[in-house]
């Protein structure tokens, strides 16, 4: 998660300023969407529901995998790019959550009833800390400064549900993200980037436990006659799904 820290420290800039206002927020997937909520189910049928949901989710997700040829080479931006773009096939057919989206979906969790802003951009801290990502940009400290002058001018805490005086504390945000170089429109390229990044570490894992799994092989007996070394490059992981 480290890799991905500061990109995320961009987008989160955009998405804090974007979801304090908005106590409702809807998400692009139909386990968040409030409307599409399926009727509540009893005991067994629930458990099944779920069972088959998980089921075809993993199928899904296989079935693509087993099709796909992936290199295990996290340094060789091709091999990191094609693996980034299997993975959003894998999501987007199997009905999962991005990166992007799953911290979204967190996000509106834990502050869908926080009444005042500095609640929720402390809460938003906290998120973060519990993801393990890190401040690199010093976007939060410049967050909570802005609120405090809004505050100051106010003479009061400001409320999310306060329109003019959630407008200032926006203003000011702007100006941040300015500052900063971050642009809404460039939301999009930021998100790429970070699953770009999330692709090359879970290729890095790959190779670390392919090596692992290797080296463990060639202390067993029945392993002795076999080469000395693999180039993890060649392994076609799709004999092994």
């Amino acid at each position: 998660m480290a890799l991905s820290s500061r990109l995320f420290s961009k987008s989160k800039l955009i998405y804090g300023s974007q979801m304090l206002v908005q106590k409702e927020y809807a998400f692009p997937v139909r386990h968040y969407a409030k409307a599409s909520a399926p009727p509540a189910l009893k005991g067994d049928q629930m458990l099944k529901n779920i069972f088959v949901e998980v089921k075809n989710k993993f199928e899904t997700a296989i079935g693509i995998l087993k099709s796909e040829k992936i290199t295990i080479d996290p340094e060789d931006p091709a091999a990191v790019a094609h693996y980034a773009k299997v993975m959003k096939t894998v999501r987007e057919k199997a009905n999962l959550l991005s990166e992007s989206q799953d911290i979204l979906a967190i996000i509106e969790t834990e502050t869908q009833d926080i009444p005042d802003a500095r609640t929720y951009l402390l809460t938003l801290k906290e998120i973060r800390t519990k993801r393990g990502l890190t401040d690199d940009l010093g976007a939060e400290a410049q967050m909570i400064d802005a609120l405090d002058k809004v505050e100051k001018e106010l003479k009061k805490p400001l409320l999310r549900n306060d329109t003019k005086g959630m407008d200032r504390l926006l203003a000011e945000f702007d100006k941040i993200n300015k500052k900063l170089g971050v642009q809404r429109e460039n939301l999009p390229k930021y998100e790429e980037e970070l699953e770009l990044k999330l692709a090359k570490a879970q290729l890095e894992e790959l190779k670390k436990d392919a090596l692992e799994a290797m080296e463990t092989q060639k202390k067993r007996e029945e392993f002795k006659d076999e080469p000395d070394s693999v180039d993890v490059k060649t392994l076609d992981i799709r004999n092994f799904l």
